[in-house]
């Protein structure tokens, strides 16, 4: 190892630092775009917002679960520790592999390509149709180049040190949590008109907008009425979109060696930073309803119900607000994936289970290798233009670790009953219990309703098993 390089964290972030990191981590853009989809799927006010409720529901009782986990083990790693305590290396393994191959990297892809969406609005000339170049399998677009360069940019200036990361983080979280706030408080004040009661009539007449495309290309869609089992497989469904939005509330999990008394801070920062977005969530759905009638948030145009929703109260300045809003959202909420996931890679380098190099720090005291990594990968999904793909086989993949994570607060509590737990999963065993029950319905939910990519999301993570044992060899003949 050279002098400049060191193996261990220094505690250098606040329980402040780490709320903003769980706040801003989870709000990127999918706020301002999957209500449309959610609506579609289940096609009423009452199941829209259910489906919030039971997605803000899930997240902060697995948070308030973790803290209990992250009391007991305040190491780098976070999830990965958790899953090697409670089970064995494997399992820890698959999460690690899983979280490198798609669940850290390709969010970090999704969160920038939107970050070039939307400033295209502003920008035109950095958008999907300006075609840097066509090498004939593929065709590379100004938005994908603009993607990589922010990625590459925080990629960087995290490996300068966790004090600018942190700079970084503080400044955009409480930028967009304060857009955020004003963008509520305007819907409901200066609506030019309230379908609050034409959108809360029958609410809970599910029904599901089903698309057929006429002879000369328009697509139509036909509301279905739905119920009874058919129902829990399209809220599954529908909630892709609000747990991915809601998710990464962990990551702050995976810096706890950088955390100031940790036992503390870290379950008190879940606590927080998830109870914020979840109010600012379902406030900002509430709003959408209170502006729109329920046709126009299932159908705004690409999804960009935000948008459509601050064009009704502010006409067309409303766009540039809302891309200005959302630039600001995903650039931070990008910094917060980026400074966390690489902490993953020098747990598992430390096991002798990744690259070796990826378990050093540099002069800054920052995982750089890890980083790099993780930029070339999530680079690479740029460019693959399969990121929008991934939204299902992420949520599917996500969840069930969580479910696995929060089932071994009970193996730990067996396995372990004289390790100090400072803090202690709230409402245990009934909330955890709950959790894992509405966890693995909507995990099958998924698999009945959307197979493809959620099959696809298990077969990643069980390759990882063969990889595995070939790290464990290599490791062997070191």
């Amino acid at each position: 190892m050279s002098t400049n390089e060191t193996s261990e964290f220094k505690p250098r972030l606040s329980a402040l630092d780490a709320t903003m990191i769980v706040a801003g981590g989870m709000i990127g853009s999918g706020i301002f775009i999957v209500s449309s989809s959610i609506t579609r799927y289940v096609g009423s006010s009452g199941w829209l917002i259910a489906a919030w409720v039971i997605t803000g529901f899930m997240t902060i009782t697995a948070a308030l679960s973790y803290g209990e986990l992250s009391a007991m083990y305040p190491k780098a790693g976070g999830q990965y520790v958790y899953l090697r305590k409670a089970y064995n290396p494997l399992v820890a393994f698959l999460f690690g592999w899983s979280f490198f191959a798609v669940i850290q990297t390709a969010t970090i892809a999704a969160v920038a390509v939107a970050f070039s969406k939307f400033t295209a609005y502003l920008i035109p000339a950095v958008g999907e149709n300006n075609i840097i170049a066509n090498l004939g399998f593929i065709k590379i677009s100004a938005a994908q180049l603009l993607a990589i360069a922010l990625i590459v940019f925080l990629t960087y200036t995290n490996t300068r040190g966790v004090k600018e990361g942190k700079m970084i983080q503080n400044t955009f979280t409480f930028t967009k949590l304060i857009s955020l706030f004003g963008l509520i408080i305007v819907g409901f004040l200066f609506s030019k008109h309230s379908f609050w009661s034409e959108n809360w009539t029958n609410a809970f007449d599910a029904k599901q907008a089903i698309a057929s495309t006429l002879a000369d290309g328009t697509v139509t869609h036909t509301w279905v009425p739905v119920g009874g089992t058919a129902l829990i497989g399209l809220m599954a469904a529908a909630m892709v979109g609000s747990i991915f939005s809601s998710d990464s509330w962990n990551n702050v999990t995976f810096i706890a060696g950088e955390i100031k008394n940790p036992q503390r801070n870290i379950g008190l920062s879940l606590f927080l930073g998830t109870s914020i977005v979840t109010l600012i969530y379902m406030s900002t759905n509430l709003m959408y309803l209170h502006v729109l009638p329920l046709n126009d948030i299932a159908f705004a145009e690409n999804d960009r119900v935000a948008i459509t929703a601050a064009n009704a109260v502010m006409g067309n300045i409303g766009t540039i607000v809302i891309a200005v809003m959302i630039m600001i959202s995903t650039f931070g909420c990008n910094n917060g994936l980026i400074l966390a996931g690489s902490r993953v890679y020098y747990t598992m380098a430390k096991d002798g289970l990744f690259f070796k190099k990826a378990g050093t720090l540099n002069k800054n005291e920052v995982p750089a290798y890890g980083l790099w990594i993780q930029c070339l990968v999530a680079a690479i999904l740029c460019l693959s233009g399969k990121y929008g793909d991934l939204l299902t086989m992420v949520s599917f993949i996500v969840v069930i670790f969580y479910v696995l994570t929060i089932i071994g607060i009970f193996i730990l509590r067996k396995k372990e009953p004289n390790t100090p737990r400072p803090y202690k999963a709230f409402g245990y065993p009934f909330m955890p219990a709950i959790y894992i029950v509405m966890a693995t319905v909507f995990c099958l939910g998924l698999v009945y309703t959307e197979p493809k990519y959620s099959l696809w999301g298990l077969v990643i993570t069980l390759l990882g098993i063969p990889l595995y044992y070939i790290a464990l060899r290599n490791q062997q003949k070191d």
